[in-house]
């Protein structure tokens, strides 16, 4: 599967209205890139600068170059290695087999330096210390290119542990400090690897999850239409069965001059009626909505998805096909909601004023307009407004603050003596 890349394509924004509109799978691969680049800046902070402190200038900036040198291209390794992990890009092989050999040159002029008796004590430890942070940085970059296996994983950490203590020990550095690094670079490898595989790891699942709710939708949508289908399936297959039976008969009475024709007809015409009634009550059945079903449905869908619902209401008295539209304004508004936008409060009030009946349904996570609802040109509100205008209502729709996006829709109530019996809140 391949996950869509964050920030492609899209204006830049002041970083608070970016972070709001972003899905939660795109929040966490942001908060998951950002994770990475800042382990290179301590990289530098905590492994390059602090050789000021231990040993003269000249030393100092040799050590950090060698540091900052790995850090870049670790940064660059780690963006590319961890598209590949999203499947938005080839594996970059070349990419981490030139990393893993700079990270071992670099290593090792480190432990050249600190076991070849060309600087003091502390020359040698704070030499031995960046010998340690490049293996132990570049051992959980690596561990990206093989996340889904831990025995890899494994493999490469001790890989890199091992080496590590054979080369220092080779270069000069006594059996006891040899053994030490080679386990400073064990430890140190091992947390950033298990770092860097769990977080691909979540990354992949948040964004599974969100592909699971999208086919769980579409899955209900698919079996709503089957539903339809067999509806219409049971009532037009065995009428239109019988309708051309009859119409052969009468055909084959007609040819033979026999009065009987007239009468399979009429029946055929009887049964073509029956049908056209039962295909309109099976679509009214499937058009029809109830207004406390759909709000009290929005309320728990909404909640559910960690968004705070408010809804009021007054629906007793309202006919059956009004209750009917503006059910199905509730289900479209709270739809979009779920599957565009990034809302923490959503608003739903019906209310009767002057002569009709209000429904307005405001949601807070729509920055640029579009994300929580449909375009004005789409079909959702266009059939909105069909279905409202078969009982006199009309549909606004548009933002009414910067990040607040509000659905209105009237319909207007017909005098008391008109009106269908109450239904019961």
């Amino acid at each position: 599967m391949k996950y869509k890349a964050i920030g492609v394509g899209r204006p830049i924004r002041k970083s608070g209205r970016w972070w709001r509109q972003e899905t939660t799978p795109e929040k966490v691969e942001a908060y998951t890139r950002w994770s990475f680049r800042s382990f290179i800046v301590c990289e530098i902070i905590g492994i390059g600068l602090p050789t000021y402190i231990h040993v003269g200038p000249q030393l100092a900036t040799i050590l950090l170059l060698l540091v900052v040198i790995h850090a870049a291209t670790a940064a660059v390794t780690v963006t590319r290695t961890l598209d590949w992990a999203l499947e938005r890009r080839a594996r970059p092989v070349r990419l981490l087999w030139g990393f893993g050999a700079l990270t071992a040159v670099l290593a090792l002029v480190a432990v050249v330096i600190a076991g070849l008796g060309l600087v003091d004590e502390n020359g040698e430890s704070a030499a031995l210390s960046v010998f340690v942070g490049l293996q132990g940085f570049g051992v959980g970059v690596i561990a990206l290119a093989v996340h889904h296996d831990w025995r890899r994983v494994i493999g490469v950490v001790c890989a890199f542990a091992v080496g590590a203590g054979l080369v220092a020990f080779t270069f000069g550095v006594p059996v006891l400090s040899a053994l030490s690094r080679g386990g400073a670079v064990l430890v140190t490898g091992a947390l950033f690897a298990a770092t860097a595989v769990f977080s691909v790891w979540l990354l992949n699942a948040v964004y599974e999850l969100e592909e699971a709710k999208e086919t769980r939708a579409q899955l209900a949508v698919a079996e709503e239409r089957l539903r339809f289908g067999r509806d219409l399936h049971d009532v037009l297959g065995r009428n239109l069965a019988v309708i051309a039976l009859k119409s052969e008969l009468a055909v084959q009475l007609s040819r033979r001059g026999r009065p009987e024709a007239v009468d399979q007809m009429v029946e055929t015409q009887r049964i073509a009626h029956e049908s056209q009634r039962e295909v309109r009550d099976v679509v009214r059945g499937y058009r029809e909505v109830d207004l406390e079903v759909e709000l009290a449905g929005a309320r728990g869908v909404l909640s559910a998805a960690g968004i705070a619902a408010e809804v009021t209401s007054e629906t007793v008295g309202l006919p059956a096909e009004t209750q009917s539209a503006l059910g199905w304004v509730v289900r479209e508004a709270t739809t979009n909601v779920l599957r565009h936008g990034n809302a923490k409060k959503v608003t739903v009030v019906v209310r009767m004023s002057e002569g009709r009946v209000v429904l307005t349904v405001e949601n807070n996570g729509a920055a640029d307009g579009n994300r929580t609802s449909p375009s004005p040109g789409g079909s959702g509100l266009a059939g909105l407004r069909e279905r409202l205008s078969e009982v006199g209502g009309t549909l606004e729709a548009g933002m009414v603050d910067k990040d607040v996006f509000r659905v209105t829709a009237a319909v207007p109530l017909a005098p008391r003596s008109e009106t269908t019996p109450e239904v019961a809140s």
